[in-house]
């Protein structure tokens, strides 16, 4: 079936070999033409899936529009049940199913890894569709792109602590890294080469052992929210900033790459009520896509295109800047920046 909502386009349909609910969520072409990951996970209800590609492919607008990327948002999903046993004849049947939706829509949506994807799922993707990118490098891709994203967190984690601490350095500064994955360990790795004291936290308890072997730090994924730091970076799952856990926190600044943090935009304000600095995710988790359209579609070399990458730190400092300026939240700065964006180039789209 095909829907609108606030959305230009959603697809939901029944994968034709795989028999999965595969979904592609266009948010916005306003800019050019929609970019966004392929989720593969699991989920107690596909239509959870669905609402996770809305929200999703809402915020890839934002990332899009706030990082000066003439693009637009989207996501898809492959919704697996708790119960489906992903073989790896399903896994190739649905990333068949994928690739020939993804195919479809022309070159207006342009897909890369997410969640539950991997650079080798894009080579498959790419036998259906052209529109694909982030393959291996000995495929011609730009390969993972978590080494950039953690890039433009590092970039933004700089920027926050000069604003709130006077100076970019983390170093003696205590920092929580909430999720110890493919980016929040690269983030771990680069706070404590700045001389930060790296504190890490999980839901997977097997992470811990690989904390310890980096000298980190554990704290148990309950107590997150009580740890006393300086830094807090949420890297794991989104809607990890409630009313209830704002009113919890002791840290000073907020910057993390995990997608929809807040569970409510007024959470923003109630951040700002408490002296906690948040910095958007969708500005500070832009640097994996940042990173891939310099590289496979403005054709920038990798120096040039990890520049571009650390420029996320200027965008921190003007919004911050502004905020401060304005008595306004960066939330509400950032959103502005986006709807002046999307309205110079299609005014019915609005966002936050």
């Amino acid at each position: 079936m095909t829907q609108t909502f606030e959305h230009e386009e959603v697809t939901v349909r029944r994968g034709p070999r795989s028999g999965l609910p595969i979904i592609v969520a266009i948010h916005s072409r306003a800019l050019g033409p929609a970019v966004g990951g392929c989720r593969m996970r699991r989920y107690g209800n596909w239509r959870d899936g669905l609402t996770d590609a809305l929200r999703l492919s809402e915020a890839m607008t934002s990332k899009c529009a706030a990082s000066g990327l003439d693009f637009g948002g989207a996501k898809s999903v492959v919704a697996l049940d708790e119960c489906t046993e992903l073989t790896p004849e399903l896994r190739e049947s649905a990333l068949a199913d994928l690739g020939e939706l993804i195919a479809s829509f022309e070159g207006s949506y342009l897909a890369g890894p997410d969640v539950g994807t991997t650079p080798d799922d894009m080579v498959v993707l790419r036998r259906s569709s052209p529109y694909v990118f982030c393959l291996p490098e000995e495929h011609g891709g730009t390969g993972d792109s978590g080494v950039p994203t953690a890039t433009g967190v590092l970039a933004s984690l700089r920027a926050g602590a000069d604003h709130v601490f006077g100076a970019p350095s983390l170093a003696g500064r205590t920092v929580l890294v909430s999720g110890f994955g493919s980016v929040g360990s690269r983030v771990a790795a680069g706070l404590t080469a700045d001389g930060a004291r790296v504190l890490v936290s999980d839901v997977d308890p097997a992470k811990r052992a690989v904390a310890a072997r980096s000298g980190l730090d554990w704290v148990d994924p309950d107590a997150v929210p009580d740890t006393t730091a300086d830094v807090l970076v949420p890297a794991a799952v989104g809607g990890v900033l409630s009313p209830e856990t704002a009113a919890r926190l002791d840290v000073r600044l907020v910057v993390g790459p995990a997608n929809n943090q807040l569970t409510d935009d007024s959470v923003a304000e109630l951040l700002v009520e408490r002296g906690v600095v948040w910095v958007p995710d969708f500005v500070a988790s832009a640097g994996g896509v940042v990173y891939t359209l310099g590289r496979e579609i403005d054709g920038l070399g990798r120096e040039e295109a990890v520049r571009r990458v650390e420029g996320i730190g200027d965008t921190v400092t003007v919004m911050l800047d502004a905020a401060r300026r304005n008595g306004t939240t960066p939330l509400r700065e950032a959103q502005q920046v986006v709807v002046e964006r999307l309205a110079q180039r299609d005014g019915k789209v609005t966002v936050g």
